[in-house]
């Protein structure tokens, strides 16, 4: 039997498992997958400790969103113990003061109305037309989003307002690199990858189209094509 590699999957903000459900289905032939959930973490860091104390020993790591800046973090931390890093519909910059506002207000919603009021109005714009147009898929995203406590949601504010500046870490980065983001991410659009991409030669950008923000629950067998040549 083949030897399948450890791959280390990390969910973003107000995300879990159901994001990379069906494309750690579309790799389980050639990765263990697991997925580390960072709800319960108030900072970057904490989530890159976390990632650390239940990660294998050597493993490939792929962050999706906020989850690609813990990612980073880990890096930073313990470049050794990672073999190949992925990094999708992501950014590396520090906090933004243009941000703030909308975070705030954000928690402002889910603190008065609840998360199901915060889920109606935070994921509809993560996505792209067609993911929209996905009855099914929504419902899943949308019951994703609402599982959320407060307390948790919270937390990861405060971790993406107090965020290290990633772009340092790029120098660090020395094992096969794969940038993705979907073709209509209007949170984290293609040109931020561009961007991401000349400060990190030699890696890989794939932009997956009729994708959001949501790219790998939004369009699974592509993003899982692009995983599949990155992990070989």
């Amino acid at each position: 039997m083949a030897v399948r590699t450890p791959l280390v999957l990390l969910p973003g903000l107000l995300c879990g498992h159901q994001v990379w459900d069906a494309v750690a289905a579309q790799l389980q032939d050639v990765a263990d997958s697991l997925v580390i959930a960072l709800d319960g973490c108030d900072s970057i860091e904490a989530m890159a400790d976390r990632v650390l104390d239940r990660a294998p020993s050597r493993f490939a790591l792929c962050g999706h969103s906020m989850g690609g800046r813990a990612a980073l973090e880990v890096i930073r931390r313990s470049p050794s113990r990672v073999s190949r890093l992925a990094l999708f519909d992501t950014g590396i910059h520090a906090r933004r003061e243009s941000e703030v506002a909308g975070r705030q207000r954000l928690l402002s919603l889910a603190k008065t109305q609840g998360m199901q009021a915060l889920a109606r109005e935070w994921l509809p714009p993560m996505m792209s037309r067609k993911g929209l147009a996905d009855k099914a898929l929504m419902s899943t995203l949308m019951a994703m989003v609402e599982s959320y406590s407060v307390a948790a949601f919270n937390g990861q504010i405060k971790a993406l307002l107090n965020r290290p500046d990633a772009e340092p870490v790029l120098s660090r980065i020395d094992v096969p690199t794969l940038l993705l983001v979907g073709e209509e991410d209007q949170w984290s659009p293609v040109s931020q990858h561009q961007s991401i991409q000349q400060k990190l030669p030699g890696s890989r950008l794939v932009v997956i189209a009729e994708a959001g923000h949501m790219a790998p629950a939004e369009e699974p067998e592509a993003v899982a094509g692009a995983m599949r040549d990155w992990l070989f």
